[in-house]
């Protein structure tokens, strides 16, 4: 980490993420997007040692952005799933001071803002007890920062706690900015298991107001509604940054075609010569995963469809994690919602935008085995380009991603906001 000679500097952002790759990639995304926008911002960020190691196979960043570590305080990435509220107590209690003595160990400038994911809670203090302003960063829909921050709401009105296997196709009409929604459909730290954690997010959310901004990797046109409620409730400056995804590297496949960097083949080439749109993507994401037994009926369901697919195994989840960027990309969706935010993200994939449809069968924590010949008949139905459901679908998700293009384009409502957030930051900088 060696230090930062250039005179120009106007901001050093300090950029500290959640210890997941769900949340690394997304601040990483921005960071890069920051450093794209002006060669005069520095970024230094915080990860642990073992996530270093990680992240040091991938493309290096742009020269304005520099890595620093804390030692490895956590439980390792690798097997955290087998205890989530474990590795959720550490990263509350252990974390924080070696950050802090990072911070005091940093050349200069001195940080004008830190960024930090909002689960972390502890960075608010941080600066505040320093002097340097803080940003949270929501990874998240905004409809689950709403409902975080109204969860007394739920209390009050007598839907917490709740048996949601008897009530959870009881609607919650109440809470700001959010149409009506099945308590099945809400965060899963409302109910089951979840229960046990449903501390952590509401008091990280509690903390928002008392950072000086909030960035929310939304797209306003999308989630507008929601997002006019959470200013109105809370007295921080707030931008819409738009999809948390590398779509400013859009046409640059320096990125995806790295196994061609080994002498092996790539799936590029693999993905190139099939014809358009007729390759099924299925990613297990990066932490929580389904039953053996339902994995062996999802592979055997999809082999049995005939469709083509490019899979990714969790080991290589990282070369393409982006996958097709979803809705910017205007592709429909498949959904199997495991756990927290995938629940409402599922629902308003498949309900509200109407494009997708849901393979997982149960309410709340209930999981009903999806057989094989389940799985094959959806997945043959999905892939199907001449049907008219499909046809309709397929639409409806170009229509949004139109509504992406626009507003990350020059003057669109997120380009506008990130030049907003910067400019705010330099104004503050203290270099």
């Amino acid at each position: 980490m060696g230090p930062n000679n250039n005179p120009t500097t106007i901001c050093h952002v300090v950029a500290i993420p959640y210890p997941g790759r769900g949340h690394i990639n997304p601040m990483m995304n921005f960071c890069k997007l920051l450093a794209s926008k002006r060669d005069e911002i520095l970024i230094t960020f915080v990860v642990t040692e073992e996530w270093l190691g990680f992240l040091s196979s991938e493309p290096k960043p742009p020269v304005n952005i520099r890595f620093a570590t804390i030692p490895n305080v956590i439980p390792s990435e690798i097997g955290r799933a087998a205890d989530l509220p474990g590795f959720l107590r550490a990263i509350l209690t252990k974390m924080e001071g070696p950050f802090e003595r990072l911070l005091d160990r940093l050349e200069l400038p001195k940080p004008s803002v830190i960024i930090y994911d909002t689960y972390l809670t502890w960075p608010v203090g941080v600066g505040n007890r320093r002097d340097i302003p803080v940003a949270s960063f929501w990874t998240q829909q905004v409809s689950g920062l709403s409902v975080y921050y109204h969860f007394d709401l739920l209390k009050f009105n007598g839907q917490f706690p709740i048996d949601v296997s008897e009530r959870g196709n009881e609607l919650v009409n109440y809470i700001p900015g959010i149409p009506p929604t099945r308590i099945a459909d809400l965060p899963t730290a409302f109910y089951g298991d979840g229960l046990k954690l449903v501390h952590i997010p509401c008091e990280a959310v509690s903390q928002v107001p008392k950072a000086q901004y909030l960035l929310l990797t939304s797209i306003y046109e999308l989630e507008s509604q929601t997002i006019d409620a959470i200013k109105a409730a809370i007295p921080t400056p707030i931008y819409s940054i738009g999809p948390s995804i590398p779509y400013f590297r859009l046409g640059d496949n320096s990125s995806l075609s790295i196994d061609s960097q080994n002498g092996e083949s790539s799936y590029v080439q693999w993905l190139d010569s099939q014809p358009e749109s007729s390759v099924l993507y299925i990613s297990q994401g990066s932490f929580l995963s389904v039953s053996r037994t339902q994995m062996d009926e999802i592979i055997a369901g999809v082999d049995m469809s005939g469709v083509r697919f490019l899979w990714v195994a969790r080991g290589d989840a990282s070369r393409i994690k982006e996958g097709c960027g979803g809705v910017f990309a205007g592709i429909p969706f498949l959904t199997y919602p495991i756990i927290w935010d995938q629940i409402p993200n599922s629902k308003t994939i498949v309900e509200d935008w109407k494009i997708g449809w849901k393979v997982r069968r149960g309410m709340g924590e209930e999981e009903h085995l999806v057989t094989r010949e389940e799985i094959a008949e959806i997945v043959q139905r999905f892939m199907d380009l001449e049907s008219d459901e499909g046809k309709e679908m397929r639409g409806r998700a170009k229509e949004l991603k139109e509504v992406c293009r626009r507003a990350i384009s020059k003057g669109g409502s997120a380009d506008t906001a990130i030049d907003a957030f910067i400019q705010d930051i330099s104004r503050r900088r203290d270099c």
